[in-house]
């Protein structure tokens, strides 16, 4: 089954929270925290638009795929929130 991970910015350091398309996620139920790393036991997935679909967008001719979006809100060192939006996904066997 493959794996999706996401790399953490250095800057962030627990407690965080974090959202999958939005939506609060769970550590130990929905991910685990491994060396740095955000593992999902579920295959997540960025969608790259091709210069064809773009195109056809433009001409109002809306096509669609998974376009999952991992966003990690934490605190800096003084004290001030911050969110680190739509980090990159890899996909792993």
């Amino acid at each position: 089954m493959p794996r999706s991970v996401v790399r953490l910015p250095q800057a962030v350091k627990p407690p965080f929270e974090v959202y999958l398309n939005g939506v609060p996620q769970r550590e130990g139920s929905d991910y685990t925290v491994e060396s740095g790393t955000l593992v999902f036991a579920k295959e997540l997935r960025k969608d790259r638009i091709a210069k064809w679909r773009w195109f056809l967008g433009a001409w109002g001719v809306g096509t669609y795929r998974q376009d999952d979006s991992v966003d990690v809100r934490y605190e800096r060192p003084d004290g001030t929130p911050a969110v680190a939006e739509k980090l990159d996904i890899e996909l792993r066997p």
